[in-house]
């Protein structure tokens, strides 16, 4: 939705596709389409992506110029126990795009991926350039697998392609998976929150409007080959074919116990705490190097933690209020 009001603002079409699944409350992803309504060069089809024939016929129809991928089933600990989700979305669907894409003359495909993606690395901060064959979930598994899904069609057909990293993504009209609702509900509800490794964690929250903003100076950057690609010693971040990756974070990684304090702080009041150890499939820390992203795009993520998590505060007690009522 971020995206695509940035999109519409400046005068592009947009044409959105989403299956409005119910693995998060259906309601939050009709207001959000309501929003995006709103602009007369929006239109909207009610489809899945893992269907072909959906995908073909919406490709044949409109002939888009470009194409951004923000589809997909998300979630490190739902992988755990619906794996086939992941696996029809994230790899079947994320080819379909890709088939509609070579097929129709697109100009750049631009993709989600994830900074679960480094899995099991270790070394800080995280970089494109890092090794990234260890993940420790089906997730993480997914969205290094639509990178090589990516670097295989800009090899074979040309297609240029952009997978971007997202740190750790909140915000205004963030999904209620995720730890900024699941504190705030809780807090606000006065019921205890789950603060998994005993709260040792640390994580690169990074606004959901950078991540918009981001993504669309992404979309105007259409890769090139890097003619200095050495096959000899190939660079994980780089490719001779139109390729790239980039990790968009906020480059501070911030504790958990910080990042409750700051929701306490944003709520007024105290949050009941039920500490828990580790959860199979997370990680204990994750921080992005966005220096790639800086020197190819001329942009970084900078909204501080308390002026986005204030935001976050203010949007989630308006919509609480209003699907209240």
């Amino acid at each position: 939705m971020h995206v695509a009001q940035i999109l519409l603002a400046r005068g592009d079409i947009v044409i959105g596709i989403d299956n409005l699944n119910d693995y998060y409350d259906p309601r939050l992803k009709l207001a959000r389409l309501e929003r995006l309504k709103a602009y007369p060069h929006f239109r909207f089809v009610q489809g899945d992506i893992a269907d072909r024939m959906t995908v073909d016929d919406l490709f044949a129809a409109e002939k888009p110029q470009r194409v951004i991928n923000l589809a997909g089933q998300p979630g490190v600990r739902y992988s755990l126990t619906n794996p086939h989700s992941y696996i029809q979305t994230n790899l079947v669907g994320f080819g379909n795009l890709l088939e509609g894409c070579r097929h129709n003359g697109v100009e750049h495909f631009v993709y989600a991926s994830s900074s679960s993606v480094y899995g099991a690395n270790t070394h800080m901060p995280f970089s494109v350039h890092d090794n990234v064959d260890h993940p420790v979930s089906l997730y993480a598994a997914s969205k290094k697998a639509n990178e090589l899904m990516a670097h295989t069609y800009s090899h074979l057909y040309g297609l240029p392609t952009t997978g971007l990293r997202y740190f750790t993504v909140y915000g205004p009209w963030g999904r209620p998976d995720m730890s900024p609702w699941l504190f705030t509900s809780a807090i606000l509800e006065g019921r205890p929150i789950d603060v998994f490794n005993h709260g040792k964690m640390q994580r690169d929250f990074t606004f959901v409007e950078d991540i918009a903003e981001g993504t669309v100076h992404v979309l105007d950057r259409i890769p090139t080959g890097n003619q200095s690609f050495s096959t000899d010693s190939p660079d994980p971040g780089s490719s001779y074919a139109p390729y790239k990756v980039y990790n968009i974070g906020n480059h501070q990684p911030v504790e958990l116990m910080t990042f409750i304090k700051t929701i306490e702080d944003a709520l007024g009041q105290v949050a009941k705490k039920n500490f828990l150890p580790m959860q199979l499939g997370d990680v204990v820390a994750t921080y992005a190097d966005v220096e790639d992203l800086k020197r190819d795009v001329g942009f970084a993520p900078k909204t501080p933690l308390a002026e986005g998590v204030a935001k976050w505060a203010t949007w989630y007690s308006d919509y609480v209020s209003q699907i209240r009522k």
